[in-house]
């Protein structure tokens, strides 16, 4: 994919979902201007259309957008000055009732972030993620029977999104006939009111708090369940470990498990969707796995991360008076870190707009970037996408897109809707 630089800096508005419309390569071209001739640009802070939605937030005077690996990396290892708390994962600044809901500990600093991530990793010892481990292989194998049985020609509907919300209820002990109504409900929370997603005349933010309540009804109910009747799954682990006499609250397990099943899950997703797509524009690369898979996964797996940048961005906000790179910020501003831009400089990345599945050192910020927010569930996600493209390619090589993809319209994930595509070459 070659960046196409079809609009002028001054016109290049990251605010402005029209932007997110655009096709890949032309806001791959956007993001390669603003790195090279503005590399920490302030947009207005943009939110619903007054009267659109039965809560109206406030605005805020704007936010910057961080475009540089360096500028990405520097912000991640100092969180003392940049914040996560006051919300990471909207532009507005959301009731904390909200940002707790929807985010929980992605959302949070020290102390409170240590103490949750520390209960929290206590969990995934290592019988437990032996266990999801050993899980993998075999929810592959049935995702993929199931599309070649059942399947309806869409990938993201057959394998890219039963797969990994698959893996993660099965890993907190949901059963199956829930497993639709936590994907739906993901797809509500992530999409940014997407008209595919969510119709024409629904309140996105109402919505967005029923998917979200629907989820955490889901997660209370297992969780107080799971305190008397304990079995072998995360579930049990987190509401019955305690760690120097600390437990989860039953709100902090309904939060985790909203952010496992939309970050979680939406990661994976994304990856996986935009790996059968760039493997049918890369032939040459998909080649190269299928001759020998097991040499290469390792590489591929972190390529195909780099590439797709599921996560688009994450806030931080200013604690106190910072320059960074010789921009003047102030206690309180907002800073948003683009992991796809970052992903793509040309200062941190020989030959970027490259998909080479043995690129090596490949220091990508696909589960963001180094610090104490990079993402818990790194190792499960590699080892996903590592597993499905393994037996994909191995069983049917010629598997190959049929159309472009369906792109979510949406800032913060970069998220496929929908994907044609066919088993045979």
């Amino acid at each position: 994919m070659k960046p196409v630089q079809s609009l002028p800096v001054d016109q290049i508005n990251l605010s402005d979902l029209a932007f997110w419309e655009l096709p890949y390569d032309q806001r791959e071209g956007g993001f390669l201007t603003l790195r090279n001739e503005r590399p920490i640009p302030f947009f207005k802070e943009t939110g619903p259309e007054p009267g659109t939605t039965a809560i109206e937030l406030p605005l805020g005077p704007g936010w910057y957008a961080l475009t540089k690996h360096r500028d990405v990396a520097e912000a991640s290892r100092h969180p003392e000055v940049f914040l996560s708390g006051p919300g990471a994962v909207s532009t507005m600044d959301l009731p904390s009732e909200m940002v707790e809901y929807f985010s929980g500990m992605i959302s949070t600093d020290n102390p409170k972030h240590a103490r949750l991530r520390r209960i929290v990793s206590n969990a995934f010892n290592p019988r437990n993620v032996r266990a999801v481990e050993d899980s993998i292989e075999r929810v592959a194998h049935e995702v993929i029977e199931r599309a070649l049985t059942q399947g309806t020609g869409d990938f993201v509907k057959d394998i890219a999104a039963p797969f990994p919300i698959q893996i993660i209820c099965d890993m907190m002990g949901v059963p199956p006939s829930e497993y639709q109504t936590a994907l739906d409900a993901s797809n509500i929370i992530l999409c940014m009111g997407d008209p595919d997603i969510i119709p024409a005349g629904t309140d996105p933010i109402l919505a967005t708090l029923e998917a979200g309540a629907t989820l955490t009804g889901l997660m209370e109910e297992l969780g107080k369940y799971r305190i008397e009747n304990p079995i072998d799954d995360i579930t049990s682990a987190l509401v019955n470990a305690e760690i120097e006499d600390e437990k989860l609250t039953q709100q902090e397990l309904a939060s985790f498990f909203v952010l496992l099943v939309t970050a979680g899950n939406e990661t994976t997703r994304t990856a996986i969707a935009h790996g059968l797509h760039t493997f049918t524009h890369y032939p040459d690369q998909k080649q190269i796995l299928i001759d020998d898979y097991d040499t290469h996964a390792k590489t591929a797996t972190d390529e195909i991360v780099r590439w797709a940048s599921p996560v688009t961005w994450m806030r931080r906000t200013l604690a106190t008076d910072y320059v960074l790179s010789g921009q003047e910020l102030a206690a309180g501003d907002k800073v948003l870190l683009f992991y796809n831009s970052a992903n793509k400089d040309a200062d941190a990345f020989v030959d970027p707009y490259k998909f080479d599945v043995r690129r090596t050192p490949n220091d990508h910020y696909g589960f963001g970037a180094p610090g104490p927010h990079f993402c818990l569930g790194a190792h499960l996600a590699r080892r996903e996408i590592t597993v499905v493209y393994r037996e994909l390619l191995s069983r049917f090589p010629g598997i190959h897109t049929t159309s472009e993809p369906a792109q979510l319209r949406s800032s913060f994930v970069n998220g496929i809707k929908r994907l044609s595509y066919s088993f045979d070459a």
